[in-house]
């Protein structure tokens, strides 16, 4: 098998914006709940997607087993005043980091990782967030990832 890496381009969007919603549900799932009706994912990703990429605001990464996507990952960029860990003020929001059932414990996570890892380095990042999944945990900590206990959401 040989996987190739390919960054996001808008030719790929709408098979991504599928990986996405398949993440998102399998996540959603596992924890017991339903997935709600009524929401449409589809129109919102495109949007988000797009609108991103231009503004050079979202990067990702993929991973091509020939011309199947096996695995996403994303990097969204924002910005607030500097601080002491993060002289730069720019912060990476890592998402999206997903690996088709198949093609799981063979490295592809860890290399996907790395690569938005990088381009958050060459942005400007001081720091990079991720809300990880139980199934993530692992490989952000081999990487070198550290919790923050202080880190809370609020939710409308």
């Amino acid at each position: 098998m040989d996987i190739a890496y390919k960054r996001l381009t808008e030719n790929e969007i709408s098979r991504i914006i599928k990986m996405r919603i398949d993440q998102l549900t399998e996540e959603y799932t596992s924890t017991g709940r339903t997935v709600p009706e009524n929401v449409d994912l589809e129109t919102s990703l495109m949007d988000f997607y797009k609108r991103n990429m231009a503004a050079g605001t979202y990067v990702s990464w993929l991973a091509f087993d020939g011309d199947k996507i096996v695995g996403t990952s994303g990097m969204s960029f924002a910005e607030k005043p500097p601080y002491f860990t993060c002289t730069s003020g720019k912060l990476g929001i890592l998402s999206s980091m997903y690996v088709d059932p198949n093609y799981r414990r063979m490295g592809i996570a860890t290399e996907l990782l790395d690569r938005v890892v990088r381009e958050a380095k060459e942005y400007g990042c001081g720091t990079i967030y991720i809300t990880a999944s139980d199934m993530g945990v692992k490989l952000y900590e081999a990487y070198g990832f550290k919790h923050n206990g202080n880190f809370m959401q609020y939710y409308f």
